[in-house]
């Protein structure tokens, strides 16, 4: 399959790099300044050499990346509130050209998601989006394969980043400033970690988990309550210790509400989890309870699950 992909950070980078290996070509990628373009096909090596030597992809317009010829456009562009742009502008540009859209980034199935399908439905393209929500984490074909009418809740630790600094301040019982900075000198926390840290990318993953199991209405995050963790202290975590539990940033879609906040849990239980790791519980119907965990971030991680959304599209007529 004829892959274009749009944003070349991390997650762009490894789809292209990753590609390949599945028997796909990238035809097209796109930074926020630059593009490179070839119909027979990317040398992707000399594509991220220069990106990383001279800070452009190629000579070419963005513009001429989302013009190219490919099947499957890969939006690996940051994600953005309110209208969801450029992101969904890329979106609607493949699909009215009947292509497939594979989104990483999180913002036109959170906060447009009703615009989206609509141009699904009237596309020969396909939209998935299984890396919107636990990197590499099966969640979304999950729901899928059981049916979202099964699933009745949706609960777990969905951001790395404030798993990370709430597992060191209870482990060695730091302060948050310090375990932040810790965090972002490993690589773990952004320069500015506020998306994370204060909830609203675990919220965002709520959101899509609702839209997927909704049957009549679309939510965005104005419909999510929301608190992060940059208030909590040392003592509160020390205080759960001495009880046998500790604290987790935990969202949860249930009885058509979303909530995201630090929520108090047994230390052993599935919901602990530490470092980066993410979890997310699904209450069925018939099953019972499934716990899905695993790398909730990360280039190749993502790109994991981009390729899994690619490979299960319908392939282009030979």
């Amino acid at each position: 399959m004829r892959l274009a992909i749009a944003g070349a950070g991390a997650v762009g980078r490894s789809v292209a790099q990753l590609a390949g290996d599945d028997g796909h070509d990238v035809t097209a990628i796109a930074d926020s300044r630059s593009a490179a373009v070839d119909p027979d096909g990317l040398d992707i090596d000399a594509v991220l050499e220069r990106k990383d030597s001279e800070g452009a992809v190629g000579t070419a317009d963005p513009e001429d990346a989302l013009a190219a010829e490919y099947d499957a456009l890969v939006e690996a562009t940051p994600t953005t509130l309110g209208d969801a742009q450029p992101g969904f502008g890329h979106v609607e540009r493949a699909l009215e050209r009947d292509r497939h859209v594979v989104l990483a980034n999180k913002g036109p199935v959170a906060e447009r998601y009703g615009e989206v399908t609509a141009l699904a439905e009237d596309s020969a393209g396909e939209v998935r989006f299984e890396a919107t929500v636990g990197g590499a984490i099966p969640v979304l074909s999950t729901i899928e394969d059981y049916g979202p009418s099964t699933i009745t809740a949706a609960r777990g630790v969905l951001n790395g980043t404030a798993n990370f600094v709430l597992s060191r301040m209870a482990a060695e019982g730091l302060g948050y400033e310090h375990v932040l900075a810790e965090a972002q000198d490993l690589g773990v926390a952004e320069a500015d970690p506020s998306f994370d840290v204060e909830g609203t990318d675990a919220a965002l993953k709520c959101v899509i988990l609702a839209n997927v199991l909704a049957e009549d209405r679309e939510y965005t995050l104005a419909d999510a309550t929301v608190e992060g963790i940059d208030a909590i202290p040392p003592s509160a975590l020390e205080l759960a210790r001495e009880d046998g539990r500790t604290i987790r940033l935990i969202g949860e879609v249930a009885g058509g509400e979303i909530r995201v906040g630090p929520r108090l849990v047994p230390e052993q239980a599935d919901l602990a989890v530490t470092g980066t790791t993410n979890i997310v519980q699904l209450e069925t119907e018939n099953a019972g309870r499934l716990n899905l965990s695993g790398r909730g971030a990360g280039g190749p991680e993502t790109a994991t699950a981009i390729l899994a959304d690619i490979n299960r599209l319908p392939r282009p007529d030979p």
